[in-house]
């Protein structure tokens, strides 16, 4: 029995086969209460609902109640999730729907369960039903075109919120992988968010941001402190920096390696905590009155897939900025994410100083974000070592394992388990970011292969990508990269040296940068201590030094 239980008298089981079994024997429903540690209405319904001893009495006689954590469950989360978290699902023994909501207080509970429980007697599992989101998994596809990209990019000026800085009207997220899209493409509209949320979710007490706001005009700041979110953001203000040269940019990505490498940072595993819980009364204040208070409390589980996004992002701040802090956690956390492959399969996460057995491995999350940051460290670090081999392997086992159908799209996770995790589930952004860690392998390696999955995994949803929108900007950049290859930098020079830097500060944040080129097979006739420019299939002259690269660059533009 959990934490959560002691706490609220509810007999939680945690989520698996056994929970399900226990439910057929005894011809109960399931609630299945979705939460996560960074969650502060998952911790006030704890306080407010489940504490309530006669609530507490009624879930255990008629219910097989089951906690899930949604971090470290990511294809529950994603099938169960009823729109927010918590989300409280009941289902039948065999893990079908009857029916959810998110946040239930104690009246609203009562009245729930007694309707769940009279809908069970009556009809039993003919009441079941599998979400649609599930029942639907044939994505139309097509031919990946430049529309893709020029659909989404029309969208970055068309649903800016010009008043207020980012994208919609209502809720507002930061949307990082957005802003990276509009740097290279509408950098007004990207300039103005990041402005936004430096101004409205930066801490600038403690550091780090906040995960969003719950107004159109930035208001309602919801505290919480996610890893993958500061991460990216991390990466997208470090392209700012690149793209501008404005300190501002560089001086919050500084400010955010900091946060991360101190708050975050967990010595027991070597690696970065998941995040930072809420506290209200904490942030109520001024930054003062935070004086001499203890700070909220750092969920230290270490998952691969948050940590694989923060050494990219790490990486990428060194390389244009040469910061040593960065570089160093960023190869402390690659080491800790080299430990976490076995045999090309990521574990999704460890729970402490020992590796937590009960980690689901081959999530398509994990193997496309550690596939990415070992693809950028061999870019940043060099290709001599062991980061392109990491890479490949991560790359090759999802390729096995994951994209397993006609379709060409990838599935989010091994399709087998309790519930509802034994049907696929094909997630455009997770297909999105691996075809991009594939092209990136294929600019490295210049192994075609690479780039023909890639083509098919973004095919794959070619055909509704008119339905798109700005959240899955990352699905427009790599179908971008497939339509016109990225530009490709070959240094016929070590990593570190002054024409590899010079490479890594070109202001093209899609580019790919191939160290030691002269070495690494890709073309044996460079002349040692050159750069070339490689665009379009077309391979550039020599160049020695950094203004001459400059120079050829600019050229091309």
């Amino acid at each position: 029995m959990d934490e959560s239980a002691e706490r609220t008298k509810v007999e939680w089981r945690e989520w698996g086969e056994d929970a399900f079994e226990e439910a057929q024997e005894a011809d109960k429903p399931v609630l299945l209460s979705l939460s996560a540690t960074w969650c502060s209405w998952c911790h006030e319904m704890d306080e407010e609902t489940y504490s309530v001893p006669t609530l507490a009495a009624n879930v255990n006689d008629s219910f097989v109640p089951v906690r899930v954590d949604v971090d470290r469950n990511p294809r529950v989360r994603e099938r169960y999730n009823v729109g927010g978290f918590p989300s409280t699902v009941f289902c039948t023994p065999s893990g079908d729907h009857l029916t959810g909501a998110t946040y239930l207080g104690p009246d609203a509970m009562r009245q729930v369960l007694g309707r769940v429980r009279d809908l069970w007697n009556q009809k039993g599992e003919e009441a079941a039903q599998v979400p649609r989101s599930l029942r639907d998994q044939n994505p139309p596809g097509g031919e990946v075109t430049a529309d893709i990209e020029r659909n989404v990019a029309g969208q970055l000026t068309e649903k800016y919120d010009a008043t207020h800085g980012g994208w919609g009207d209502d809720a507002k997220f930061p949307l990082p992988r957005t802003v990276e899209f509009g740097l290279k493409r509408e950098r007004e509209t990207a300039l103005g968010t990041l402005a936004a949320v430096r101004e409205h979710l930066f801490d600038d007490y403690d550091g780090g941001f906040f995960r969003y706001a719950g107004q159109r005009d930035w208001s309602d700041v919801h505290h919480e402190k996610v890893l993958d979110a500061n991460a990216a953001l991390l990466r997208a203000y470090a392209n700012a920096y690149l793209y501008t040269g404005d300190d501002d940019h560089r001086e919050v990505a500084g400010k955010t390696v900091e946060y991360l490498t101190t708050t975050l940072w967990r010595d027991e595993t070597g690696a970065f905590g998941g995040s930072q819980r809420p506290d209200d009364d904490y942030y109520a204040g001024s930054p003062s009155d935070r004086e001499g208070a203890d700070s909220p409390a750092v969920d230290p589980t270490a998952f691969a897939d948050w940590n694989a996004l923060a050494a990219d992002a790490l990486l990428t701040y060194h390389a244009y900025t040469d910061d040593e802090r960065a570089r160093r956690y960023a190869e402390r956390t690659l080491a800790f994410l080299d430990g976490m492959v076995e045999d090309g399969a990521v574990v999704h996460y460890r729970a402490g100083d020992e590796r937590d057995g009960t980690g689901e491995r081959g999530l398509l999350a994990d193997q496309a974000h550690v596939a990415a940051a070992f693809a950028t460290a061999a870019q940043v670090l060099g290709t001599d070592g062991t980061y392109l081999d990491t890479a490949r392997a991560v790359a090759d086992h999802a390729v096995e394992t994951l994209q397993n159908d006609e379709l060409g799209a990838f599935v989010d996770g091994p399709v087998e388990g309790p519930g509802l995790l034994d049907w696929p589930l094909r997630p455009v952004d997770g297909n999105a970011a691996m075809a991009s860690a594939l092209v990136d392998l294929w600019a490295l390696t210049g192994e075609e292969r690479y780039r023909s999955v890639a083509r098919d995994a973004v095919g794959a949803f070619a055909g509704a990508a008119d339905r798109l929108d700005v959240q899955v900007a990352g699905y427009a950049t790599a179908a971008a990269r497939l339509v016109d290859a990225p530009l490709r930098i070959d240094v016929a020079a070590p990593a570190g040296s002054d024409l590899h830097r010079a490479a890594l500060r070109v202001a093209d944040h899609e580019k790919v940068v191939v160290p030691s080129a002269h070495e690494a097979g890709v073309d044996e006739e460079y002349e040692a201590g050159h750069a070339y420019v490689v665009a379009g299939g077309d391979v550039s002259g020599p160049v020695a030094t950094p203004e001459e690269l400059s120079e050829r660059v600019a050229d091309l533009f």
